[in-house]
């Protein structure tokens, strides 16, 4: 290529973002793409998804009550856990735990004191609706979390020490309060950017042809590799004006730390948005109405994010086939890496080989996009 080729081309790479520019500029839905959905989607996820439990109903029956008895409700019910109410025969529980108006019920034994005493070993009973197994699980992790910590204050008030006991130290690395909110948010961002980005470039392209600007633009001299620079350039400054906002609001209205530099945050979200917008245009290749390039978008770019990114299900525990599928999602390299960036830092074990992937995912769908579109275009 001369000079003179050079130069035509950046003319008209430097026109097309203009035009580009003064299109997003002008049409109000790319700002509710980039600033509106993104603050409603990442507001839905962070304050409407949780999976900490803070008032568990729980029906606590204590059969003979005594000041062993007594004590152990007293720290059952001073933990920002439970929710109790007390009974002396689990029959009076039972029908409210099949209605689902409680959440466990905890029995204590008539003999739970005389046990302690003699030493033998005292249990608790802790029965928990199946039919729910996420709440069942937490309800009886906090019960024998809750009866772990009584055992242990009562040893030491009565300075009783048991031969050979083994004593556990927890430390959760990263997110010691154990948040789920520290880990949804993340995630959620990563759903949030594939969508935005792949509907940026899928409904811009797509509105090209609905108001016949397209025929214009192949009457022009413009090449692919210009058009697509053109689209994707404004396109890419939105997505990351976006992402500004997520952070902005995981910052100072969800309270979650970043530990990573903000320079590593860009550069991964740059390489990750350059997927999602290539997932957008090549949308746009097949997609000539707004409503087709809308719903192909949330088909091909949010569902696959939001069941194999390890955002809400553990990828790890699925078929191998779907494991297999899980690995061509980018949504689920992003997931990760920005968790690492948020609560861990800069690792780079982890946001190297995440973002080597990424580039290529990138540079496989820009190259389709090329190969899918040379005869509209040239």
């Amino acid at each position: 290529m001369t000079r003179k080729d050079d130069t035509g081309s950046l003319r008209r790479i430097r026109a097309l973002i203009w035009k580009e520019t003064l299109q997003v500029t002008r049409d109000p839905s790319s700002f509710v793409v980039a600033f509106v959905l993104p603050a409603l989607l990442l507001f839905l996820f962070g304050f409407g998804i949780s999976f900490d439990a803070t008032r568990l109903k729980i029906g606590l029956i204590i059969e003979e009550p005594t000041p062993e008895t007594e004590w152990f409700v007293a720290s059952l019910s001073n933990t920002p856990y439970f929710e109790v109410q007390r009974a002396t025969d689990r029959r009076q529980f039972i029908d409210q735990l099949s209605a689902g108006r409680l959440n466990g019920i905890v029995v204590l034994a008539g003999d739970l004191s005389e046990r302690l005493a003699r030493g033998d070993t005292a249990a608790i009973q802790v029965i928990t609706d199946g039919s729910d197994p996420n709440t069942a699980a937490l309800a009886s992790g906090y019960i024998r979390g809750t009866w772990a910590v009584w055992q242990a204050q009562r040893n030491i008030s009565q300075n009783a020490r048991m031969p050979g006991q083994i004593s556990v130290n927890q430390r959760f690395w990263f997110n010691p309060e154990l948040e789920s909110r520290r880990f949804l948010v993340p995630g959620s961002i990563s759903l949030i950017m594939m969508m935005i980005g792949s509907l940026l470039t899928a409904l811009v392209v797509s509105r090209e042809w609905e108001r016949g600007t397209m025929e214009a633009l192949l009457a022009t001299p413009v090449g692919i590799h210009e058009f697509m620079i053109g689209k994707l350039v404004p396109n890419f400054v939105l997505g990351l004006c976006a992402m500004g906002v997520c952070v902005v609001a995981s910052r100072y209205v969800f309270h979650i730390p970043l530990r990573g530099s903000l320079l590593t945050l860009i550069g991964f979200t740059a390489v990750f948005l350059a997927v999602a917008l290539g997932i957008g245009l090549l949308i746009s290749t097949v997609a000539r109405t707004q409503f087709i390039a809308s719903q192909l978008a949330m088909l091909v770019a949010f569902l696959p994010g939001l069941y194999f990114s390890g955002f809400l299900f553990e990828v790890a525990s699925m078929p191998a086939v779907l494991r297999a599928v899980a690995k061509v999602v980018p949504a689920g390299y992003y997931v990760r890496g920005l968790s690492t960036i948020f609560l861990a830092g800069d690792i780079a074990t982890v946001l190297v080989p995440a973002t080597l992937v990424l580039a290529f995912m990138s540079a496989v769908l820009f190259t389709l996009t090329a190969l899918n579109t040379p005869q509209r275009l040239d």
